[in-house]
């Protein structure tokens, strides 16, 4: 498992534009999946032990936002054909056992996790009402056979946003395992073309 920090897109960027299908091929845009308060984007797979070992909180997490007025989605960027544990059909499989009551889509050419700078799973991101980047970074302080997950920093950062408050000042990088691009695909921000 290599240990991947997220990049950190800066705060105020809009959120970037995709139509991506879920796990069974149903289309989803992702501005139309925020709420009333705003939206949070998560980069996750099925086989990383950093998200394996948040996942009993996500389906919770997903609706608990969805009572404040804030969407959620979560999207794969692996490469299916070297992870395909990682596949549309697998992922279909896992938002049902998981209860995931929020899209799980596939970005196949992996182009949605570039303009998002995403760099590990998880990699989380909320935006505003506005869709203007507002939190990046870790879900909370658990790692896998450290603590337990609860989300708090996800969740400090929606209350800051429901209460009309400014983005918390301190917002850490999140950690977990490296996207796995396709080979000649990784981002130029890791120094690669």
């Amino acid at each position: 498992m290599a240990r991947t920090l997220s990049t950190m897109l800066p705060l105020g960027t809009p959120l970037p534009e995709f139509t991506l299908p879920d796990g069974n091929g149903v289309a989803y845009t992702l501005g139309d999946q925020g709420g009333n308060c705003g939206l949070l984007v998560a980069f996750i797979c099925n086989h990383c032990p950093y998200v394996k070992h948040i996942n009993p909180v996500l389906a919770p997490l997903g609706a608990q936002l969805a009572e404040l007025g804030v969407g959620m989605l979560v999207i794969s960027s692996n490469d299916a054909d070297t992870y395909p544990a990682d596949g549309p059909i697998q992922m279909a499989q896992t938002a049902a056992e998981l209860g995931y009551t929020f899209p799980y889509l596939y970005d196949e050419t992996q182009s949605a996790a570039k303009a998002f700078g995403a760099a590990c799973t998880p990699d989380f991101f909320l935006f505003d009402a506005h869709l203007k980047l507002v939190y990046r970074g870790q879900f909370d302080s658990s790692r896998p056979n450290q603590g337990e997950p609860s989300g708090q920093d996800i969740l400090r950062a929606v209350d800051a946003l429901v209460a009309g408050k400014p983005p918390l000042a301190e917002q850490i990088p999140g950690m977990g395992c490296n996207i796995k691009w396709k080979a000649g695909n990784e981002p130029d921000y890791f120094g690669k073309a």
